[in-house]
């Protein structure tokens, strides 16, 4: 039997106000009454409607996270750190992955509007304007989590990615190399044609070191696009004699490739990888990774919406947050 705030109300002898200021926590309520009305609750096993809860506070306390890939350890990661962050405040999460398609990504944004969450977390490769004008009329927050977007006018938490690739490519320039390739995501995507490819880039002029076109190799993130890039890498020469890939997934798959050429990581080729997952632990050699904290990433960004659903004061809406290289055995 489906117990309701109506039989809560007849069987503490309450009215349904009473009842739903009990449930919805409102302090204008006698200690006694309450007391009565919530061990009715208990007895009756009555649980709240969270939908009617929230078309009466027009809260549901639920937020919407959209996701590229479920399977994705970057992307696992992060959402630990959003789900971590929403418990803390009492939010529930609908998880929704996206495919990195962009007809779905907007379908998905406008069900979760449908279903009266609070705010959004929207993680996706590619913010283009038919993203943004979604976003600039939505009745609720959004805050952009690991993804770039041009203007700059959505609220977004991520790391200095074009800092980071000339980090990377200089710790290789340091170590005397000069054939480094770039194993990056698609180039369609701001975060790789302007950030990551610009930091390579810049890195290879600051040590007047040519760019060389074929040195560039667009991937996928995945594991197999970086069993490729590495085929494709071997026509090239001279070779490259160190490789930054823009995920730790393309990383294992360039070391595998090399191993099932004959080449050896580090001694023949030096290998750095983006973001730093458990994957680079997983691996052997362990990869040297640009450290991105994807946890905080997550956690900062959920943290960020609340602030937005609850009238907070947000000094800034974009935030970035800290990188470092960390040394481990796919580079000498």
């Amino acid at each position: 039997m489906n117990i309701t705030i109506y039989d809560v109300a007849r069987e503490a002898n309450v009215s349904m106000a009473t009842v739903s200021r009990v449930v919805n926590g409102n302090p204008n309520v006698k200690p006694t009454t309450r007391k009565k009305v919530l061990e009715v609750i208990d007895r009756l096993g009555y649980r709240p409607n969270a939908v009617a809860r929230g078309l009466a506070s027009k809260k549901t306390t639920t937020v919407g996270v959209i996701i590229p890939d479920v399977s994705s350890t970057f992307v696992a990661e992060l959402a630990r750190g959003i789900e971590d962050i929403a418990t803390m405040y009492k939010y529930n999460i609908i998880l929704s992955n996206s495919d990195q398609n962009m007809d779905k990504e907007l379908h998905l944004l406008n069900t979760m509007l449908g279903k009266q969450v609070d705010g959004i977390v929207f993680m996706g490769g590619n913010i283009e304007e038919e993203h943004v004008a979604e976003f600039e009329k939505s009745p609720v927050p959004i805050v952009l989590a690991a993804s770039i977007e041009k203007s700059e006018t959505i609220p977004s938490v991520n790391i200095d990615n074009e800092q980071a690739a000339f980090d990377a490519t200089t710790a290789f320039i340091e170590k005397g190399h000069k054939e480094i390739a770039l194993v990056i995501g698609p180039l369609r995507e701001p975060i790789n044609k302007e950030k990551k490819l610009a930091g390579y880039k810049r890195a290879l002029e600051t040590a007047e070191i040519p760019f060389k076109e074929e040195l560039v190799i667009e991937g996928d993130y995945t594991y197999d696009s970086g069993l490729e890039a590495f085929e494709r890498l071997l026509e090239i020469d001279p070779k490259p004699s160190a490789i930054y890939a823009g995920s730790d997934e393309m990383a294992l798959g360039i070391i595998h490739g090399a191993t099932d050429k004959g080449y050896s990581v580090p001694e023949d080729v030096e290998v750095i990888s983006s973001d730093s997952t458990r994957l680079a632990l997983m691996v052997r050699p362990q990869l040297t990774s640009v450290v991105q904290p994807l946890y905080d990433i997550g956690a900062v960004a959920m943290r960020l919406l609340t602030k937005y659903m609850n009238k907070e004061e947000v000094t800034d809406h974009i935030v970035v947050l800290p990188h470092r290289i960390e040394e481990r055995d796919s580079t000498k």
